[in-house]
């Protein structure tokens, strides 16, 4: 063996070392059938939840449509995930602290211009992302709503989803309509998801029980996914009142019943590491970028 090869395994054991010390992060993708359901109300209450919980919580705002955590918590950001992947920025420039210590990045066009990204560009953001594991223990990726291929595409990604329904019919059968298409995806893995649902603005802790079994029962019959339900959350009005002073009800109205149920949501997350093998931010869009050069070489 000459000194080039000695020096070339010295590295290749270096780097695998590194990779077995590199801190990953939780993620857990925030989801939903429909708009209009209070995915990211939740997604940013539970940040703050688990923050007070002692966790590390970055939100990324993956849906690029519209900007409801940045009005949820009255931020502005200068700079998105986009200036992250083509203008040069640093995490550090486009990570905004928010209440609690939370953080939050707006994916902006960013999340639209993932599947127009050349391999070179794919690895450059991997690489970015890993600093990203070690700042959160906890990311959560508040998706847009509705089974578009970039919503599909991140909770096919995921090994952790976060599925808000409420009792409207509709809410229901889109719920389902986003797992049934998740499910014939080439790259989703039933076996490597972990599903929990939250039932929201429920009348009752009778109406919320009632909704899981509706959905859970024809999930688990003709999709054959494994269903947790997580908790349930009052319909609350004070959320409508937190929502037009641009504050989280979790700061707003801190007593309010549905602040009581994030709370218990987020204890359970915290306690039930079931998670154990986290891949981590950059795992997941990796995974994304691979489904994506999937489905366009299957077309």
């Amino acid at each position: 063996m000459d000194q080039a090869e000695q020096l070339r395994l010295l590295v290749t054991k270096q780097q695998e070392l590194k990779k077995k010390e590199r801190k990953t992060s939780r993620v857990i993708t925030v989801t939903s059938g429909k708009g209009g359901v209070g995915k990211s109300t939740l997604t940013v209450n539970l940040a703050i939840q688990l923050a007070r919980l002692g966790k590390k919580v970055i939100i990324l705002d993956a849906d690029f449509g519209l900007a409801n955590i940045e009005v949820m918590l009255g931020i502005r950001p200068e700079y998105n995930l986009a200036d992250l992947m083509f203008k040069g920025k640093e995490l550090k420039d486009i990570v905004i602290s928010g209440p609690e210590d939370i953080g939050f990045i707006s994916g902006g066009s960013g999340i639209q211009e993932l599947s127009r990204l050349s391999r070179e560009q794919v690895v450059y953001l991997v690489q970015k992302l890993y600093e990203l594991d070690e700042l959160a223990d906890i990311i959560l990726v508040d998706t847009g709503a509705g089974i578009s291929d970039s919503v599909l595409e991140f909770v096919s990604a995921s090994n952790e989803v976060l599925l808000v329904a409420t009792p409207e019919p509709t809410s229901i059968t889109d719920a389902y309509a986003l797992l049934k298409t998740l499910n014939r995806r080439s790259g989703f893995s039933k076996e490597d998801t972990v599903i929990k649902m939250v039932a929201n603005r429920i009348k009752s802790k009778e109406e919320g029980d009632t909704l899981y079994t509706k959905l859970g029962l024809v999930v688990d019959k003709f999709l054959n996914l494994k269903m947790e339900f997580i908790g349930a959350i009052p319909d609350d009005p004070n959320c409508g009142k937190a929502i037009m002073q641009q504050q989280p009800i979790t700061l707003a109205e801190p007593r309010s019943v549905s602040v009581k149920s994030i709370k218990a949501i987020a204890e359970k997350l915290a306690a039930k590491e079931d998670t154990g093998d986290k891949k981590g931010i950059a795992q997941l869009f990796g995974r994304f970028m691979k489904n994506f050069y999937r489905k366009k070489k299957e077309k």
